[in-house]
Protein backbone atom coordinates (compact mmCIF):
# COMPACT_ATOMS: atom_id res chain seq x y z
CA UNK A 1 0.00 0.00 0.00
CA UNK A 2 1.16 3.52 -0.83
CA UNK A 3 -0.20 5.90 1.80
CA UNK A 4 -0.22 9.67 2.18
CA UNK A 5 -0.29 10.92 5.77
CA UNK A 6 -1.08 14.59 6.33
CA UNK A 7 0.11 16.10 9.58
CA UNK A 8 2.81 13.43 9.65
CA UNK A 9 5.14 15.44 11.87
CA UNK A 10 2.44 15.84 14.53
CA UNK A 11 1.81 13.67 17.56
CA UNK A 12 -0.69 11.17 16.13
CA UNK A 13 0.49 11.49 12.53
CA UNK A 14 4.01 10.41 13.43
CA UNK A 15 2.72 7.19 15.00
CA UNK A 16 0.52 6.46 11.98
CA UNK A 17 3.59 6.83 9.76
CA UNK A 18 5.71 4.59 11.97
CA UNK A 19 3.12 1.83 12.04
CA UNK A 20 2.72 1.95 8.26
CA UNK A 21 6.49 1.79 7.75
CA UNK A 22 6.84 -1.02 10.30
CA UNK A 23 4.53 -3.27 8.33
CA UNK A 24 6.19 -2.50 5.00
CA UNK A 25 3.91 0.09 3.45
CA UNK A 26 5.28 2.92 1.34
CA UNK A 27 4.57 6.34 2.88
CA UNK A 28 4.47 9.91 1.67
CA UNK A 29 4.27 12.51 4.45
CA UNK A 30 2.66 15.90 3.90
CA UNK A 31 4.50 18.32 6.18
CA UNK A 32 5.04 22.06 6.30
CA UNK A 33 8.83 21.83 6.65
CA UNK A 34 11.67 19.31 6.42
CA UNK A 35 11.68 16.61 9.06
CA UNK A 36 14.86 14.61 9.56
CA UNK A 37 13.18 11.98 11.75
CA UNK A 38 10.64 11.15 9.06
CA UNK A 39 13.32 11.08 6.39
CA UNK A 40 15.31 8.65 8.54
CA UNK A 41 12.34 6.30 8.33
CA UNK A 42 12.63 6.29 4.55
CA UNK A 43 9.48 8.37 4.14
CA UNK A 44 8.95 10.54 1.06
CA UNK A 45 8.28 14.16 2.07
CA UNK A 46 5.82 16.51 0.37
CA UNK A 47 6.06 20.05 1.75
CA UNK A 48 2.88 22.11 1.93
CA UNK A 49 0.29 23.64 4.20
CA UNK A 50 -3.05 21.86 3.74
CA UNK A 51 -4.58 25.27 2.97
CA UNK A 52 -2.46 25.35 -0.21
CA UNK A 53 -4.95 23.79 -2.60
CA UNK A 54 -2.71 22.90 -5.52
CA UNK A 55 0.16 21.57 -3.42
CA UNK A 56 -2.22 19.46 -1.35
CA UNK A 57 -3.93 18.11 -4.47
CA UNK A 58 -0.55 17.27 -5.99
CA UNK A 59 0.52 15.39 -2.85
CA UNK A 60 -2.27 12.85 -3.47
CA UNK A 61 -0.88 11.73 -6.83
CA UNK A 62 -0.26 7.99 -7.08
CA UNK A 63 -1.30 6.98 -3.57
CA UNK A 64 -3.80 4.27 -2.65
CA UNK A 65 -5.02 5.72 0.63
CA UNK A 66 -4.91 9.04 2.46
CA UNK A 67 -4.82 9.42 6.23
CA UNK A 68 -5.88 13.03 6.79
CA UNK A 69 -4.55 13.58 10.30
CA UNK A 70 -3.55 17.26 9.96
CA UNK A 71 -5.73 19.73 11.82
CA UNK A 72 -5.75 22.71 14.14
CA UNK A 73 -6.87 21.97 17.70
CA UNK A 74 -7.31 24.34 20.61
CA UNK A 75 -9.83 26.42 22.53
CA UNK A 76 -9.06 29.90 21.22
CA UNK A 77 -8.23 31.71 18.02
CA UNK A 78 -9.87 33.31 14.98
CA UNK A 79 -12.58 31.50 13.04
CA UNK A 80 -10.76 32.09 9.75
CA UNK A 81 -7.71 30.16 10.93
CA UNK A 82 -9.67 27.16 12.20
CA UNK A 83 -11.89 27.11 9.13
CA UNK A 84 -8.90 27.40 6.82
CA UNK A 85 -6.94 24.50 8.34
CA UNK A 86 -9.77 22.18 9.31
CA UNK A 87 -12.40 22.75 6.62
CA UNK A 88 -10.54 24.11 3.61
CA UNK A 89 -7.71 21.67 4.31
CA UNK A 90 -10.15 18.75 4.26
CA UNK A 91 -11.74 20.04 1.05
CA UNK A 92 -8.32 20.25 -0.58
CA UNK A 93 -7.56 16.67 0.43
CA UNK A 94 -10.92 15.54 -0.96
CA UNK A 95 -10.18 17.29 -4.24
CA UNK A 96 -6.76 15.63 -4.40
CA UNK A 97 -8.39 12.22 -3.88
CA UNK A 98 -10.92 12.90 -6.64
CA UNK A 99 -8.41 14.20 -9.16
CA UNK A 100 -5.94 11.38 -8.62
CA UNK A 101 -8.34 8.47 -8.18
CA UNK A 102 -7.41 7.71 -4.57
CA UNK A 103 -9.46 4.78 -3.31
CA UNK A 104 -9.66 5.42 0.44
CA UNK A 105 -9.64 8.40 2.81
CA UNK A 106 -9.52 8.07 6.61
CA UNK A 107 -10.25 11.36 8.33
CA UNK A 108 -9.14 12.11 11.91
CA UNK A 109 -12.07 13.82 13.57
CA UNK A 110 -12.97 14.43 17.23
CA UNK A 111 -15.71 13.35 19.66
CA UNK A 112 -16.22 17.04 20.41
CA UNK A 113 -18.27 17.31 17.21
CA UNK A 114 -21.18 16.03 19.35
CA UNK A 115 -20.38 18.03 22.53
CA UNK A 116 -22.60 20.86 23.75
CA UNK A 117 -21.30 21.19 27.30
CA UNK A 118 -23.46 18.53 28.96
CA UNK A 119 -22.60 15.06 30.26
CA UNK A 120 -22.14 12.38 27.60
CA UNK A 121 -22.33 8.97 29.25
CA UNK A 122 -21.75 5.97 27.01
CA UNK A 123 -23.16 7.58 23.86
CA UNK A 124 -22.63 5.95 20.47
CA UNK A 125 -22.33 7.30 16.94
CA UNK A 126 -26.07 7.83 16.64
CA UNK A 127 -25.62 10.97 18.76
CA UNK A 128 -26.29 14.05 16.58
CA UNK A 129 -23.82 16.80 15.83
CA UNK A 130 -23.90 19.65 18.31
CA UNK A 131 -26.29 22.53 17.65
CA UNK A 132 -24.38 25.11 19.67
CA UNK A 133 -20.63 25.45 19.61
CA UNK A 134 -18.44 26.47 22.51
CA UNK A 135 -15.36 27.10 20.38
CA UNK A 136 -14.26 27.00 16.76
CA UNK A 137 -12.36 23.71 16.92
CA UNK A 138 -15.31 21.29 17.28
CA UNK A 139 -17.45 23.37 14.93
CA UNK A 140 -14.93 23.26 12.08
CA UNK A 141 -14.13 19.60 12.71
CA UNK A 142 -17.85 18.79 12.44
CA UNK A 143 -18.15 20.65 9.13
CA UNK A 144 -15.12 18.83 7.75
CA UNK A 145 -16.28 15.43 9.01
CA UNK A 146 -19.68 15.83 7.37
CA UNK A 147 -18.10 16.78 4.05
CA UNK A 148 -15.71 13.84 4.17
CA UNK A 149 -18.47 11.35 4.95
CA UNK A 150 -20.78 12.86 2.32
CA UNK A 151 -18.03 12.25 -0.27
CA UNK A 152 -18.12 8.49 0.30
CA UNK A 153 -18.78 6.82 -3.03
CA UNK A 154 -17.89 9.87 -5.16
CA UNK A 155 -15.70 8.89 -8.10
CA UNK A 156 -14.87 5.57 -6.44
CA UNK A 157 -13.61 7.19 -3.23
CA UNK A 158 -14.39 5.43 0.07
CA UNK A 159 -14.28 7.50 3.26
CA UNK A 160 -14.65 7.15 7.00
CA UNK A 161 -13.96 9.30 10.07
CA UNK A 162 -12.35 8.33 13.38
CA UNK A 163 -12.97 10.26 16.58
CA UNK A 164 -10.13 9.49 19.03
CA UNK A 165 -10.65 11.13 22.42
CA UNK A 166 -7.88 12.75 24.49
CA UNK A 167 -4.87 11.18 22.79
CA UNK A 168 -1.91 10.80 25.14
CA UNK A 169 1.44 9.04 25.33
CA UNK A 170 5.16 9.56 24.73
CA UNK A 171 6.15 12.51 22.49
CA UNK A 172 2.95 14.40 23.30
CA UNK A 173 3.68 18.14 23.25
CA UNK A 174 0.18 19.41 24.01
CA UNK A 175 -2.05 17.61 26.54
CA UNK A 176 0.38 16.33 29.16
CA UNK A 177 2.92 19.20 28.98
CA UNK A 178 0.01 21.66 29.21
CA UNK A 179 -1.27 19.99 32.35
CA UNK A 180 2.18 19.90 33.90
CA UNK A 181 2.86 23.54 33.10
CA UNK A 182 -0.39 24.73 34.62
CA UNK A 183 0.03 22.56 37.71
CA UNK A 184 3.60 23.69 38.31
CA UNK A 185 2.53 27.35 38.14
CA UNK A 186 -0.45 26.77 40.41
CA UNK A 187 -2.92 27.53 37.63
CA UNK A 188 -4.66 24.15 37.47
CA UNK A 189 -7.81 23.63 39.52
CA UNK A 190 -10.08 20.65 39.85
CA UNK A 191 -13.36 21.59 38.17
CA UNK A 192 -16.48 20.22 39.81
CA UNK A 193 -16.72 17.53 42.48
CA UNK A 194 -14.02 15.38 40.96
CA UNK A 195 -16.43 12.56 40.10
CA UNK A 196 -16.74 12.98 36.33
CA UNK A 197 -15.72 10.09 34.08
CA UNK A 198 -13.93 10.55 30.78
CA UNK A 199 -12.64 8.47 27.90
CA UNK A 200 -9.13 8.81 26.51
CA UNK A 201 -6.90 6.78 24.19
CA UNK A 202 -3.25 5.84 24.16
CA UNK A 203 -1.62 7.17 21.01
CA UNK A 204 -0.45 3.84 19.58
CA UNK A 205 -3.97 2.44 19.89
CA UNK A 206 -5.36 5.50 18.12
CA UNK A 207 -2.84 5.09 15.30
CA UNK A 208 -3.58 1.38 14.96
CA UNK A 209 -7.29 2.16 14.60
CA UNK A 210 -6.47 4.23 11.51
CA UNK A 211 -4.67 1.32 9.85
CA UNK A 212 -7.38 -1.14 10.82
CA UNK A 213 -10.10 1.08 9.38
CA UNK A 214 -8.16 1.54 6.14
CA UNK A 215 -7.64 -2.20 5.77
CA UNK A 216 -11.36 -2.85 6.27
CA UNK A 217 -12.47 -0.31 3.67
CA UNK A 218 -13.64 -2.18 0.61
CA UNK A 219 -16.74 -1.40 -1.42
CA UNK A 220 -19.81 -2.54 0.47
CA UNK A 221 -17.98 -2.60 3.82
CA UNK A 222 -19.84 -1.23 6.84
CA UNK A 223 -16.88 1.06 7.49
CA UNK A 224 -17.46 3.22 4.43
CA UNK A 225 -19.25 6.50 5.10
CA UNK A 226 -19.28 6.03 8.87
CA UNK A 227 -17.80 7.79 11.90
CA UNK A 228 -16.28 5.95 14.88
CA UNK A 229 -15.49 6.85 18.47
CA UNK A 230 -12.05 5.57 19.49
CA UNK A 231 -10.92 5.21 23.11
CA UNK A 232 -9.37 2.83 25.63
CA UNK A 233 -12.81 1.30 26.06
CA UNK A 234 -13.05 1.98 29.79
CA UNK A 235 -13.76 5.43 31.24
CA UNK A 236 -11.58 6.75 34.04
CA UNK A 237 -12.15 9.31 36.75
CA UNK A 238 -10.90 12.51 35.12
CA UNK A 239 -9.17 13.95 38.16
CA UNK A 240 -7.69 10.72 39.44
CA UNK A 241 -6.17 10.23 36.00
CA UNK A 242 -4.85 13.80 35.90
CA UNK A 243 -3.30 13.32 39.35
CA UNK A 244 -1.68 10.11 38.08
CA UNK A 245 -0.26 12.01 35.08
CA UNK A 246 1.11 14.70 37.37
CA UNK A 247 2.62 12.02 39.60
CA UNK A 248 4.58 10.58 36.67
CA UNK A 249 6.44 13.89 36.50
CA UNK A 250 6.81 14.31 40.24
CA UNK A 251 4.17 17.04 40.47
CA UNK A 252 1.95 16.96 43.60
CA UNK A 253 -1.74 16.09 43.18
CA UNK A 254 -4.29 18.87 42.92
CA UNK A 255 -5.72 20.25 46.16
CA UNK A 256 -7.83 23.18 44.99
CA UNK A 257 -11.13 23.00 43.17
CA UNK A 258 -13.77 25.25 41.65
CA UNK A 259 -17.47 24.49 41.06
CA UNK A 260 -18.31 23.70 37.44
CA UNK A 261 -20.87 26.49 37.13
CA UNK A 262 -18.39 29.02 38.51
CA UNK A 263 -15.72 27.82 36.07
CA UNK A 264 -18.27 28.16 33.24
CA UNK A 265 -19.13 31.72 34.34
CA UNK A 266 -15.45 32.64 34.62
CA UNK A 267 -14.88 31.22 31.14
CA UNK A 268 -17.70 33.30 29.70
CA UNK A 269 -16.35 36.47 31.32
CA UNK A 270 -12.78 35.79 30.20
CA UNK A 271 -13.87 34.99 26.64
CA UNK A 272 -15.69 38.33 26.43
CA UNK A 273 -12.76 40.22 27.90
CA UNK A 274 -10.20 38.58 25.60
CA UNK A 275 -12.42 39.00 22.55
CA UNK A 276 -12.54 42.76 23.01
CA UNK A 277 -9.22 43.62 24.63
CA UNK A 278 -6.63 40.90 23.93
CA UNK A 279 -7.87 38.57 21.17
CA UNK A 280 -4.42 37.12 20.50
CA UNK A 281 -4.04 35.91 24.09
CA UNK A 282 -5.68 32.64 25.11
CA UNK A 283 -7.92 32.86 28.21
CA UNK A 284 -6.96 30.71 31.17
CA UNK A 285 -10.53 29.40 31.24
CA UNK A 286 -13.28 29.15 28.61
CA UNK A 287 -16.78 27.65 28.62
CA UNK A 288 -15.57 24.74 26.48
CA UNK A 289 -12.66 24.02 28.81
CA UNK A 290 -14.87 24.27 31.92
CA UNK A 291 -17.35 21.81 30.43
CA UNK A 292 -14.64 19.39 29.30
CA UNK A 293 -13.05 19.39 32.75
CA UNK A 294 -16.24 19.32 34.80
CA UNK A 295 -18.56 17.03 32.84
CA UNK A 296 -18.47 13.32 32.02
CA UNK A 297 -17.80 12.35 28.41
CA UNK A 298 -17.25 8.74 27.49
CA UNK A 299 -18.35 6.67 24.54
CA UNK A 300 -19.54 3.30 23.29
CA UNK A 301 -16.88 1.92 20.91
CA UNK A 302 -18.66 -1.28 19.91
CA UNK A 303 -19.11 -0.07 16.34
CA UNK A 304 -15.33 0.21 15.84
CA UNK A 305 -14.82 -3.22 17.39
CA UNK A 306 -17.46 -4.85 15.23
CA UNK A 307 -16.84 -3.07 11.91
CA UNK A 308 -13.04 -3.17 11.68
CA UNK A 309 -11.80 -5.15 14.65
CA UNK A 310 -10.51 -2.29 16.78
CA UNK A 311 -8.99 -3.52 20.00
CA UNK A 312 -7.01 -1.95 22.83
CA UNK A 313 -3.64 -3.56 22.27
CA UNK A 314 -1.83 -1.39 24.83
CA UNK A 315 -3.62 -1.14 28.17
CA UNK A 316 -3.90 2.08 30.11
CA UNK A 317 -1.52 0.70 32.77
CA UNK A 318 1.11 -0.17 30.18
CA UNK A 319 0.62 3.16 28.43
CA UNK A 320 1.13 5.04 31.70
CA UNK A 321 4.32 3.06 32.34
CA UNK A 322 5.63 3.98 28.88
CA UNK A 323 4.70 7.62 29.39
CA UNK A 324 6.44 7.63 32.77
CA UNK A 325 9.66 6.37 31.21
CA UNK A 326 9.40 9.01 28.49
CA UNK A 327 8.86 11.83 30.98
CA UNK A 328 11.78 10.65 33.07
CA UNK A 329 14.05 10.79 30.03
CA UNK A 330 12.60 13.85 28.34
CA UNK A 331 11.23 15.95 31.15
CA UNK A 332 8.29 17.06 28.96
CA UNK A 333 10.11 20.35 28.75
CA UNK A 334 8.84 21.53 25.36
CA UNK A 335 5.30 22.91 25.34
CA UNK A 336 3.84 24.05 22.02
CA UNK A 337 0.30 24.68 23.24
CA UNK A 338 -0.56 24.99 26.90
CA UNK A 339 -4.30 24.35 26.68
CA UNK A 340 -5.93 21.01 27.46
Amino acid sequence: MFALVTGASGFLGRYVVEQLVARGDRVRALVRSDNAELQALGVELARADVRDRQATVDSCAGVDVVFHVAGLSGIWGPWETYYGVNVVGAENVLEGCRQHGVGRLIYTSSPSVTFEGRDQCGIDESAPYARRWLCHYPHTKAIAEQRVLAANGDDGLLTCALRPHLIWGPRDRHLVPGLLERARYGELRRVGRGKNLIDMVYVENAAAAHLQAADAMIRGSAVCGRAYFISQGEPVNCWEWIDALLGLAGVPPLRRSIPTNLAWFAGAVLETHHHWFCPDEEPRMTRFLAAQLGQSHYFDIRRAREDFGYQVAITTAEGMARLGRFLAADGASTVHHASI
